[in-house]
């Protein structure tokens, strides 16, 4: 049980390792094409924000918040392996940050191509956060093991 328990865990935290692997070796100095592809997406999330909540997010460099990804990604997927709940809590971060700005499907009809495909990845992330939410859920449910208290021996004269 516990072996198939820790493959569940590297095959999870596989996606979110293999992807801050690739942006780490496309990162460059300006961040890589994950900070060009954000730069748009960003811009629509903050003008959406802007107009329903009326707060203004800060101007912010792509290549900052790619990199804040990268380690969110790779550092909490390395802690998720080994079973720490901080880990799951980093990638719950990175997907609470990230769902709502890359996978914008409510800035498009819900005719256009676009619009379904965003909608299709961003209820896959969901169901990414859903899981890292179980598997916090469950860690911290599972009553820890307390070691058994040993009866005080008695002495022999």
């Amino acid at each position: 049980m516990a072996f198939s328990s820790f493959l569940g865990r590297v095959l999870f935290a596989s996606v979110f390792i293999l992807s801050a692997y690739q942006e780490f070796n496309a990162y460059g100095v300006d961040g890589g094409p994950a900070a060009k592809a954000l730069r748009p997406k960003f811009d629509a999330f903050a003008h959406q924000v802007h107009s329903r909540v009326g707060f203004q997010l800060p101007d912010i460099h792509m290549k900052f918040l790619v990199a804040g990804a990268i380690a969110l990604k790779g550092i909490g997927g390395i802690l998720f392996i080994l079973g720490s709940s901080f880990g799951a809590l980093l990638l719950l971060l990175h997907q609470l940050i990230t769902t709502p700005i890359l996978y914008d499907f409510y800035n498009y009809d819900s005719e256009d191509k676009e619009f379904i495909q965003l909608f299709i990845k961003f209820t896959q992330n969901m169901a990414l956060f859903g899981a890292l939410l179980f598997f916090v859920g469950m860690k911290n449910s599972i009553p820890r093991r307390q070691p058994k208290k040993k009866a005080p021996k008695t002495k022999t004269y």
